[in-house]
């Protein structure tokens, strides 16, 4: 499995079907029932063995999006989990048929999983801190991770939280979430577009996601376009939520660095640092 290079830039970026799909993508997929092309899905398939690529389909029952057992080609790896798993169970499952993938001489491994709405009071939290893991996952090996949503089954505030942490995006919405915020690096986070009063809780509840997986991260501004007072707010709440956080800010424009300073939180009492 080829390793992630240094000067590989990762962006955020839209996809118009399956054959844009790049190594190191996590792909937030809305599988609208009218929209969806059973023969997209069996080419995203096929195309791992055009490429090197082996299949790993996470779903009960042993099929995701329409794509039935018999039509998953017999080298791939179907790993059939209950509508309601423990989320760091099947991240772990993906990882170990990565590294098997590895062994093996594959290029990659593609993934591709349905998710389902849990039940669970924290299910969007939850949610948000799985699709976080798996772009980390994503970025470091060099996988391809397809996330399908069918939206008629999602309620939309909880679509927007997912697509916010998904850095590519294939399918019809209404409406693009207004940020991103996406791996690029080991504790390291890069965030894109817009974060004002209307996204606010969204860019809270990853952030609250990421220092769930360490304490100390490097978020990266460079591509953000904005940030109001609101999510400034959003930003330092969530580095508060947990004891002991800590959260590097880095590549924020003068604009946003002037502003953080004029709202007061460039003191020592705030566990976020925007450094120039």
């Amino acid at each position: 499995m080829e390793d992630r290079k240094e000067d590989q830039v990762r962006a955020a970026r839209t996809l118009a079907t399956f054959d844009d799909v790049e190594l190191g993508d996590h792909i937030c997929w809305h599988a609208d029932s009218a929209a969806t092309s059973p023969a997209g899905v069996l080419a995203y398939v096929a195309d791992g063995a055009l490429y090197g690529d082996k299949i790993v389909v996470v779903g009960s029952a042993g099929a995701a999006s329409g794509l039935a057992r018999d039509d998953v080609p017999s080298a791939s790896v179907i790993l059939d989990f209950p509508r309601v798993a423990d989320p760091d169970s099947v991240l772990a499952a993906v990882r170990r048929e990565a590294r098997t993938a590895a062994r093996e001489g594959y290029r990659s491994v593609r993934v591709l999983t349905e998710r389902m709405p849990a039940a669970a009071p924290n299910g969007t939290e939850e949610l948000v801190a799985q699709e976080l893991k798996l772009d980390e996952f994503a970025s470091e090996s060099n996988a391809i991770v397809v996330c399908a949503f069918r939206p008629s089954q999602w309620d939309a505030p909880t679509l927007e939280h997912v697509a916010c942490v998904h850095p590519h995006e294939m399918g019809i919405r209404a409406e693009r979430p207004a940020f991103r915020m996406y791996s690029t690096g080991a504790d390291i986070w890069s965030v894109d577009g817009v974060i004002d009063s209307e996204c606010a809780d969204a860019f809270n509840a990853a952030v609250r996601a990421a220092i769930q997986l360490s304490p100390r991260v490097k978020m990266r501004f460079e591509a953000l376009d904005m940030i109001d007072a609101a999510g400034m707010h959003a930003l330092v709440d969530a580095a508060r939520h947990l004891p002991d956080r800590r959260i590097v800010v880095e590549g924020a424009n003068e604009t946003v660095r002037l502003c953080w300073e004029l709202a007061g939180y460039a003191t020592a009492g705030i566990p976020v640092v925007m450094s120039a």
